[in-house]
């Protein structure tokens, strides 16, 4: 599919906030003088192309008081890697879930999850959930202290 420069103006304004009302999409016909469904058919388009991926939310989770924010990193057999990931990542709670390369005798942690919560005891229950569900023990939490930055691929 080749882009027009509506379809560019579409991405660089639903990039940014998406405004909360009724029909989002209106909002952008209206910046852009076309009409709402036709940016909802350029979208659609766009997405049946690959080249919009998905809509999501972005919350800032510190700002809602989520302060507990471990990454929980697991020794996992390399066996069992693959069925591990899928299990952790099926639960709602990680929000991220991922395999690294270990550095022998010096970190054998090979399985990442990513965690939130309102406290340290609810996130620490969590993981031992996790835990029993895949049968591991050897797992640490390694809680971020601060947030230096987040960035996202842009169309400029």
């Amino acid at each position: 599919m080749k882009l027009d420069s509506i379809d560019e103006d579409i991405l660089r304004i639903m990039q940014d906030d998406i405004p909360l009302v009724s029909r989002p999409f209106k909002v952008v016909a209206d910046k852009l003088g076309v009409s709402e469904e036709e940016v909802m058919e350029r979208v659609r388009k766009m997405i049946k192309a690959g080249i919009v991926r998905r809509f999501s939310a972005s919350i800032r989770h510190r700002k809602l008081g989520i302060k507990a924010n471990p990454m929980i990193v697991w020794k996992v057999p390399e066996e069992r890697v693959e069925e591990v990931g899928r299990l952790f990542a099926s639960f709602d709670e990680v929000t991220h879930c991922y395999e690294r390369a270990t550095a022998p005798g010096k970190w054998e942690y090979n399985v990442y999850t990513m965690i939130h919560g309102y406290d340290t005891g609810s996130v620490e229950k969590l993981a031992e959930k996790l835990a029993k569900a895949a049968g591991l023990n050897d797992y640490m939490m390694l809680y971020s202290v601060k947030e230096y930055k987040k960035t996202y691929k842009r169309y400029e």
